[in-house]
Parts: structure tokens; sequence; C-alpha cells
């Protein structure tokens, strides 16, 4: 038996390969299936099994394509609906891998289909839990992200999910390794480690949802408080999951159309298509074309393309570190934005070359700003996440998290030059690119981020530690 956890870093996503006896179960597979089935060659094994944990929310499965190209059936577990056909295991349901067990133990609560799957190796013991958004490590899943009937409040499936965690994964064995869906940096919870495999008897003693003395009403009110509105594509992927998409080939080609600058600029205008910038920050402050987006690749790219754009169906062109389109357009159809139309040929020279215009963002260094900041001659903006803004920030700074940046355009000033920053540059020129699209142009970036400005000497308040402001 070998069991093969696969990380993505950017979606803080694991997706899973067992193989047993020439034959493999995939739980959770991302949207492109091809190492998955190259790995499958080179084991000499057959896919046998594709399992889905749930419908998720925060990326594309690769389940449609994956079951296309290998005959391989999807497995859902209990209530279940997609479009397609899956098979719909019955809680308790087992499915052999060679010489293992894979047993769908159902658990909803994070969504009312929810189903962990529990490996019992060649001797029929318990070895392994593959929880989904169930169990995380530190946490469990958000009970407010399911599709669910009018009637039924997030404190309804908080319950349920207690019910769920008591009844079918805390009775396993201690000894049983836990392999959750996501780690953290995850918007599918609030509290996750950053370790992606912990055994059952370790997260009994750390994790704060598996308190034996817990009561319901404790757990419900514990796992409901602090909870942020979840990103606007979440339901849009959802639907993806539930109801199939294009196959990723597919996405790939019409997205991989490179157009020079004149062309680009043509087809831009004529779709009404998002140019996205993936580049280092570092260069789009330098020169990046009027009304462009910026949200860099070597980043978390794909959730805060999610969490920004929104609206999957948008159409996108690209400016892209040459050598790294496909990546580009790969890593935005997990998330479900299959709309790329192409990129620009020989990317942001080419369009100075061209002598097409572009704009720029004033951005300063810390220890430029650090008198202006204590004399209060210009508003600090601080777009961090709520945690990290009330654990340390710079005195008197305002606060507007990036995750919910389109909703709070009118607390910028319309006149008058503010500081914007993050914690460390990343965020900020992410923000300020928005800005600068919705028309607020008098913007400075501090360069560096929080972490400058703290070096800079600039006065923050005092630490507070995070764990304390639950």
């Amino acid at each position: 038996m070998n069991i093969e956890q696969i990380y993505t870093g950017c979606l803080a996503q694991g997706t899973y390969y067992i193989e047993s006896n020439g034959e493999v179960a995939i739980i959770d597979p991302l949207r492109e299936v091809v190492p998955y089935l190259d790995r499958a060659k080179a084991d000499g094994a057959t896919i046998k099994y594709i399992f889905e944990t749930h419908f998720h929310a925060d990326f594309v499965s690769g389940h449609v394509t994956l079951s296309k190209e290998t005959k391989a059936p999807i497995i859902f577990g209990p209530n279940a609906n997609p479009t397609f056909d899956a098979i719909i295991a019955e809680d308790g349901q087992e499915f052999k891998v060679g010489a293992i067990t894979i047993k769908a133990l159902h658990t909803p609560g994070h969504t009312m289909e929810s189903t962990t799957y529990l490996l019992k190796d060649e001797d029929g013991k318990d070895h392994a839990i593959f929880s989904g958004d169930t169990l995380f490590l530190g946490d469990v899943g958000r009970p407010d992200l399911a599709q669910k009937a009018d009637d039924m409040t997030q404190e309804d499936l908080a319950g349920i999910l207690y019910d769920s965690l008591r009844n079918k994964i805390m009775p396993l064995a201690d000894s049983v390794t836990v392999y959750p869906a996501h780690g953290a940096g995850s918007a599918c919870g609030k509290n996750m480690m950053k370790e992606t495999v912990d055994t059952l008897g370790n997260q009994k003693k750390m994790n704060y949802a598996l308190r034996a003395d817990m009561t319901k009403e404790e757990f419900i009110k514990e796992v409901t408080a602090g909870l942020l509105p979840p990103p606007q594509y979440f339901p849009l992927n959802v639907k993806m999951n539930k109801e199939g998409y294009e196959d990723i080939a597919a996405v790939i080609e019409r997205g991989a159309k490179a157009l020079n600058a004149n062309a680009f600029e043509a087809v831009a205008n004529e779709t009404g298509a998002v140019v996205l910038d993936v580049r280092h920050q570092n260069e789009f402050v330098q020169g990046h074309i009027p009304r462009s987006i910026f949200i860099g690749l070597d980043g978390g790219f794909a959730p805060w393309v999610g969490a920004l754009i929104a609206d999957v169906t948008q159409p996108i062109l690209l400016v892209a570190p040459d050598g790294r389109e496909e990546e580009t357009i790969t890593r935005l159809s997990r998330v479900g934005f299959d709309q790329t139309l192409g990129y620009l040929e020989g990317g942001f020279e080419a369009w100075k070359n061209a002598n097409m215009e572009f704009d720029t963002i004033n951005s300063v260094t810390a220890s430029e700003i650090k008198d202006a900041i204590a004399s209060k001659e210009m508003p600090v903006f601080d777009v961090r996440k709520e945690g990290e803004f009330e654990a340390e920030h710079v005195e008197d700074a305002q606060h507007t998290s990036l995750d919910f940046l389109n909703d709070h355009m009118t607390e910028f000033p319309s006149e008058g030059s503010f500081y914007l920053h993050c914690a460390g540059g990343y965020r900020s020129v992410i923000a300020a690119s928005i800005l600068k699209r919705r028309g607020i142009h008098n913007l400075i970036d501090v360069a560096g981020g929080f972490a400058a400005l703290k070096k800079a000497g600039v006065a923050v308040t005092n630490y507070v530690c995070p764990s304390t402001l639950k």
C-alpha cells in the first residue's frame, strides 16, 4: 500500500493518490489530471475509483475529466446529487482497492453530503481517514458554506457537524492518521495548523473542536464565532463541481493565444476582458497596462483571483512572465476561471515597445515616510486580514482588508494622498491596482509593508497574541 499526499500550496489543498496491488484510488483530485494519469502509468497501475469528499467550494475538482479519461466511477457520499453519473455511496459502504478497503463514513455538517473515507489496511485494521473539510488539523470545516434548505441555519449545520465528529470520527483509534483536504491558508476553516498530516490522537489533544468535554452548545458557539463572509466565487465553484465543466485542455487551448499589443488591446475593448498582470509586484509598480489588475503568480494567486474578480465567467487577458502563460491559465482554471482569451506576446516590454500608454504606482520605502507617518500628515490604510491588524498595526492606521476591498471603496479619501500597506508588499499592490482601476489614484504604496514599517521604527500598537483574540 502506498499513500501519497499531493499538496498544492497556492490552494492549501491536499489530493490523495492511494495505490495497492496495481489499483489506485484518487481522492479530491485537482482540475488538471495528467499528473495522476502519468503516475498511475509509471506505477503500472489502473485508477479504479475517484472519491469526492463533498462538493468543493474553493476549487474545481478534476473528478469529471479524470473519470472521462479512465472510465473510473466517481464516488460521493449520501445526499450528493450531481447532474452527471456517479456512485452515491451509502453510509458504511466499502470499496476494495487492491488489498485495502475504503469505507464511506457519512459526516455531514460542513455540507450535507460531506463524507470521510476510512482506509483499512491489508489486515482490515483502521489505518487512516481522508476527512475532506469535515476535520482539519486544528480546526473543522466552517458550517456556513453548504447549499442548504432555507430553514437550515449555520447553527443547525454546526450541530450536525458536532454529531458527525462525535459519532463517526472521535471513536476511531488514536493511531489513525488524519489526511485533511486543506491546511493553513484555506478559507474553508479559520484556525488550521501549518502541518498537513497528523494522528487522530494528537488532534483530540490539540484541536479545540474535539474536546472530549465539549457540549454541543459550546461547539456551535465556538465553530460559528468570527466567521467572515465566504469569497463570492465559492457558490460558482460548487455549481461547477456539481454540474460538470469544460475539459481543461480546451480551456488551455483557448487561453494560450499569443496576441501582439494591438490585438491584445482590441480583444480587451471588444470583450470587456479584465487585464490580469501576474508578474512580480515590483515589476507591476514600475509599469503596467492602465486599469490592469495585479495578482502575482508567486503569492496566493488563485484564491485572490477568486475573491477579488469573483465572477468565473469574466473574460481575462494575461500579462505573464515569459514561459509561464500556460501555468497561469491552468491555475486560473483550478478556481473555475475558464475564460482566458489570450496573453500579451512578449510581455509588458512588448507593450512599451509598441508605444502604448502605461501606468505606474507611486511607491516609497518605510524609512522615507517614517517622519511623515509620525506627524500624521496622511492617513495610513492597512489591507491585511483582520486578525493581523488586531494583533499589531501602525498607530492610528485604518483597516480595510483586501478580502473585502471591493465593498469598501468609499472608505478611501477622494482628495489628498494616503499610504497603503500590507504585511510584505504583495497584497498592497493588489489593492493599489484595484483602487486605480476604480479611479482612485491618490495612493502611495509602502514597499515592504508592515514588516518594513516596523523595522524602520514607525510607532505600532502593542502586540496582542492572535490566540487571545478568538
